[in-house]
């Protein structure tokens, strides 16, 4: 495992970071008949994880780990379950990321970047995980109500109060992020390290607008979504599986198309070229992609079997020619490459 720190900070994560919206499902179903966490599974899987190196895991206030969309009654489950197991693993091992601002519940001040909706999740967040503090605290989403100085100050103080160690920004846009860092810069307040934002070999548009703004300010780019939520793993170059994530995430579905499911067979030949599987070729391209981009690349890979992580942290040890990230380039673009 390599270790870098996370954007202008002196914190070290695994250059590879667990997720948690989608986790290995039992088939056991709780009383509203929606799918259990297979705990025994997520802990095989977190026990690999931490043997092989890697520290970082991302959740979120609103993730289930089974289901999606998540409804009001079961948002807060991934945190519950990775609370129970960090706990008995050990705490002080892991490096924790976890989210705020998405809807939490039904009145006005169910979701938000509020102070008062902050403050009341940060303390929720804190029981599920059952722990003490968290690492790194991120805003989930934008919000135009709140002044961006409030959101800065709430997040400041829970700094100060020990109860988060460092904040971030997911899925914001880059005006928003300038807007964060300078506004933190005048006031004298914590600032944002890492950004965190949807980025694969099939959805680069982040490179246009968002890198440029991280590399400006030193802020790492947590990946989400590496292989496309599976699309990137191959597997539905034959149809729809039984089970499978587009069986009930409508979204995803709706992104299997003709034109994807071309690129993803050329890249699927590339792959096994330089013998090594789609999915390791996807990361891999992640982690290289930070050489050219000027900014550190973490990312999250998700695991709902054994199998996936131990394939997944393989791809460390994969290098890339100038030839293979040009074909690949190829593929996504066409002839006008990078």
């Amino acid at each position: 495992m390599r270790y870098v720190r996370l954007g202008p900070s002196g914190l070290k994560v695994s250059q590879i970071c667990l997720g948690t919206w989608f986790l290995p499902r039992s088939a056991e179903r709780d009383e509203y008949g929606i799918p259990k966490v297979n705990l025994d599974e997520f802990e095989r899987i977190l026990k690999y994880a931490l043997d092989k190196g890697l520290n970082f895991i991302d959740t979120a206030n609103r993730y289930h780990g089974a289901m999606s969309p998540v409804d009001l009654p079961h948002r807060g489950n991934s945190e519950k379950v990775l609370g129970k197991l960090v706990n008995k693993l050990g705490r002080e091992q892991f490096v924790i990321a976890t989210k705020v601002g998405l809807e939490m519940a039904p009145w006005p001040n169910g979701k938000g970047l509020s102070r008062k909706h902050v403050m009341w999740q940060v303390g929720e967040s804190l029981r599920r995980l059952q722990t003490d503090y968290i690492d790194v605290y991120l805003t989930h989403t934008v919000d135009p109500e709140t002044p961006k100085l409030e959101t800065l100050r709430a997040f400041n103080d829970l700094i100060c109060q020990g109860k988060v160690l460092y904040m971030g920004l997911s899925n914001t846009p880059p005006e928003d992020v300038i807007e964060y860092m300078e506004t933190a810069r005048e006031y004298r307040l914590h600032q944002p390290v890492t950004i965190q934002e949807g980025y694969n070999i099939l959805r680069r548009d982040i490179e246009k607008a968002k890198v440029p703004v991280a590399r400006r300010y030193g802020l790492a780019v947590m990946a989400y979504s590496p292989l496309a939520q599976g699309l990137l793993s191959g597997k539905y170059l034959k149809g729809i599986p039984e089970g499978s994530r587009a069986t009930y995430f409508r979204a995803f579905k709706e992104s299997i198309t003709k034109e994807s499911l071309d690129k993803v067979s050329r890249l699927l030949e590339i792959a096994m070229e330089i013998d090594v599987t789609l999915p390791q070729l996807a990361i891999a391209w992640l982690l290289h992609m930070q050489e050219r981009l000027g900014v550190t690349v973490i990312p999250i890979i998700g695991a709902t079997r054994f199998e996936h992580v131990q394939e997944d942290l393989e791809a460390l040890d994969v290098k890339l020619s100038g030839e293979v990230l040009k074909r690949i380039d190829e593929v996504v673009y066409g002839q006008m490459g990078y």
